[in-house]
């Protein structure tokens, strides 16, 4: 048996106490507020993962992923144990700027309704919509432990926000129109 098979069949049923193992060390129930919140940080990287596998744009293919990439730092931040807060990484100033400047970047090139919409106008559009839903939960189920993360709120919000324009940019760089969601 090679060593990673021998370290992955070491660590199968670790969880099965209803525990899970935090970076840095330590376990928490699974069921903690923190866990849900992380463990929702994790569904919306996956949604955008789906948006990402269905678009036919580079740009959103690209900008899916680095979304990807700040939420794994983001559940990196929530899954650490409190007493090595920070030891691997941080939501902050930069990944707030970062968002800010993808949002107006995205938004010169497409116009924003001024109605609510439908999702689904392309399967990436729709996928994209799901994981801003998604975000919005997690922001949600991060609120009842915000405080030690500063950060992580106001990060889960932008990205909301980003991953609506987001949805939009790709209807327009699609050619399929915006379907609001009053019959007009």
């Amino acid at each position: 048996m090679t060593q990673r098979k021998r370290k992955l069949t070491e660590l199968s049923g670790s969880g099965d106490d209803g525990t899970t193992g935090l970076l840095g060390g330590g376990r928490a129930r699974k069921d903690e507020a923190r866990i849900e919140a992380y463990g929702t940080v994790d569904e919306a990287s996956s949604a955008i993962g789906l948006a990402k596998a269905l678009t036919g744009d580079a740009r959103v293919r690209d900008l899916c992923e680095e979304l990807q990439r700040g939420l794994y730092k983001l559940g990196a931040e929530l899954a650490t144990n409190p007493a090595r807060a920070g030891s691997f990484g941080v939501v902050g100033a930069a990944e707030l700027s970062r968002l800010d400047e993808i949002a107006n970047e995205l938004e010169a090139q497409a116009p924003m309704p001024a109605e609510f919409i439908l999702p689904g106008a392309t399967p990436a559009s729709g996928a994209l919509d799901l994981a801003r839903a998604v975000v919005r939960r997690a922001e949600r189920r991060l609120l009842p432990f915000a405080e030690p993360h500063p950060g992580a709120v106001v990060y889960l919000n932008r990205l909301s926000l980003v991953l609506f324009i987001l949805g939009r940019y790709e209807e327009v760089r699609a050619g399929v129109a915006t379907k609001t969601a009053k019959r007009g």
